[in-house]
C-alpha cells in the first residue's frame, strides 16, 4: 500500500485529481472522526474535513515524506480543528494547575475523589455522552488534541508525538491533565447524581 500511495501523491503533485481523490476517499473517514472528536458538531467536522482536504492538495508539493502521509494529513485536519475552536471561543476552563478558593481568601486543593466505587447502573446513556461531549469541548486546546488523538482515536503516544510535533513526555503529560480534568468533571457529575 505505501508504493501505492507514494505513486498517488506523485501523480497527485503533478496535477492528477483522480489520484488525489483516492487518497481523499482513503482518509476521510480518520479525517472526519479526527474533526468531529476535537469539535462535536457535525457541521463542523465537515468543514475541517473539506478544509483539510482542500489544504492538503494546494499544500502538496511541500509534502517530502519525511513523515507518513497519514500523519502529516492529520496534522492538518488537528490545525484546522484547533482554528475553528479558536474562532468559535470555547467555554473557558479550569486549570488544575491552581487551587480552588473556597471564598475566604484561603486556597485548597483539589480534591479527586475514586469514582469507580460509584453505581454505574443509576446514569443514563445520554446524560454521560453529554457530559462526556461537555469534557471534551471545555479542555484547553493542547490537552484536548492529545486526548482526542490519543484516548478517543486510539493512536500511539509516537505517532501522537509525531502529528504534533512535541515530545512523547509533552504527549504523556498533557493526556495525564486531561484525564485528570475529565476524571473531576465526572466525579462532580457522579456526586450529584446520587443526590438526586
Amino acid at each position: 500500500m505505501l508504493l501505492e500511495e507514494n505513486i498517488l501523491i506523485e501523480k497527485s503533485k503533478n496535477g492528477d485529481f483522480e489520484a488525489f481523490e483516492t487518497l481523499i476517499n482513503t482518509y476521510e473517514k480518520h479525517v472526519y472522526n479526527i474533526a468531529w472528536n476535537m469539535l462535536r458538531n457535525t457541521e463542523d467536522a465537515e468543514e475541517v474535513l473539506q478544509e483539510t482536504f482542500i489544504k492538503a492538495y494546494s499544500k502538496l508539493y511541500q509534502f517530502e515524506g519525511r513523515s507518513k502521509f497519514s500523519t502529516w494529513l492529520y496534522r492538518i485536519a488537528t490545525n484546522e480543528s484547533l482554528m475553528l475552536l479558536r474562532k468559535r471561543n470555547p467555554v473557558p476552563h479550569v486549570s488544575l494547575d491552581e487551587p480552588l478558593d473556597d471564598g475566604y481568601r484561603a486556597k485548597i486543593r483539589r480534591e479527586l475523589i475514586d469514582w469507580r466505587e460509584n453505581p454505574q447502573d443509576i446514569y443514563l446513556k445520554n446524560e454521560l455522552q453529554e457530559k462526556i461531549d461537555h469534557i471534551i469541548l471545555t479542555l484547553p486546546e493542547d490537552y484536548r488534541t492529545v486526548f482526542v488523538l490519543r484516548d478517543i482515536q486510539g493512536m500511539s503516544g509516537e505517532k501522537v508525538s509525531e502529528i504534533l510535533g512535541i515530545t512523547l513526555a509533552a504527549v504523556k503529560a498533557r493526556l495525564h491533565r486531561a484525564r485528570l480534568y475529565a476524571r473531576e468533571v465526572l466525579n462532580n457529575y457522579f456526586k450529584e447524581s446520587r443526590v438526586k
